[in-house]
């Protein structure tokens, strides 16, 4: 028995006619009869009884169409999964995404995907540090990163996506709160909070700014995530460098003033595994430069 056979069966059962039921399967009357008879020979019942005109389901060929239809749905809606799995318009994704985009551009690229695609599986990590968005990513535990270059694994493909000037968090009462920009000299001996080192990308960005104005970095605290780093600024810990996207968190009692220098700037940038031909991530980038040109 093969599907052909179901299918067959089907169409005589439904048109109960073999001429009409052959001709919507595009094939002539006399093979289709064999083809029947083959099937009810390998069952041992008689599914049909044929007259010169007309054709009727005997009881056993009654149940036996309500399960035919069941088995070749299925057949049917697993080659339609499996296509829509091969265009990347079904499965599942998973996205990591640094602190500072988590606020930013992640919940509008997920509404945009959901949106795109509602029968993708759209997972988000956020709060994510570079290293470990790359560990996830090359264990293939992540589909997209959105990270801070540099990235220096080699099977990493990076789509820089846009550059994010930096500013300073401020408590309200701090005394620089009342200029209207801050320069990096600005920040000399000033308390500071920071990611944490040899893990982030903002820790060596700080410290390279600081450095290139002639001074270390006064580090009170280093944090993981950038939720906890401006809820100690809030709390008058310190001050932080941070993205400008990292504003759009608008804690209580925390200010952000622009930070004056030609390289006080990070890019956030798309990475994805260099040798992943899976349609899902290409999806996404496309997507996410839609977002993007929006925003």
């Amino acid at each position: 028995m093969e599907l052909r056979h179901l299918r067959y069966f089907r169409a005589v059962a439904e048109e109960k006619h073999f001429g009409r039921a052959a001709e919507r399967l595009h094939m002539a009357q006399p093979p289709l009869s064999q083809q029947i008879r083959q099937l009810e020979d390998e069952l041992g019942v008689r599914l049909l009884d044929r007259t010169t005109r007309r054709v009727e389901l005997t009881a056993a060929g009654r149940a036996y169409l309500d399960r035919v239809r069941v088995v070749l749905g299925e057949v049917e809606a697993a080659g339609d999964e499996a296509r829509r799995i091969a265009s990347g318009v079904e499965g599942r994704l998973v996205i990591g995404c640094v602190g500072s985009a988590t606020y930013s551009l992640l919940p509008a690229l997920v509404v945009a995907l959901r949106r795109e695609f509602p029968l993708l599986d759209v997972a988000v990590r956020g709060e994510m540090l570079v290293p470990d968005q790359v560990a996830e990513l090359m264990a293939h535990r992540l589909d997209v990163a959105l990270l801070r270059p540099p990235v220096e694994e080699l099977g990493v493909r990076l789509t820089t996506l846009r550059r994010d000037g930096l500013i300073v968090l401020l408590p309200d009462t701090h005394p620089l709160a009342s200029r209207r920009r801050l320069r990096v000299e600005d920040l000399r001996g000033q308390d500071m909070v920071v990611h944490a080192s040899r893990r982030s990308v903002m820790h060596g960005a700080v410290v390279s700014l600081c450095r290139e104005a002639g001074f270390e970095p006064h580090v009170r605290h280093e944090v993981e995530e950038t939720s906890t780093l401006v809820t100690f600024v809030a709390a008058g810990l310190g001050i932080a460098v941070v993205p400008e996207p990292v504003a759009a968190l608008g804690v209580d009692g925390v200010t952000h003033r622009p930070l004056a220098s030609p390289s006080a700037y990070v890019d956030l940038a798309a990475a994805v595994r260099a040798e992943d031909d899976r349609p899902a991530p290409a999806r996404a980038l496309q997507v996410l430069a839609t977002v993007l040109a929006q925003t």
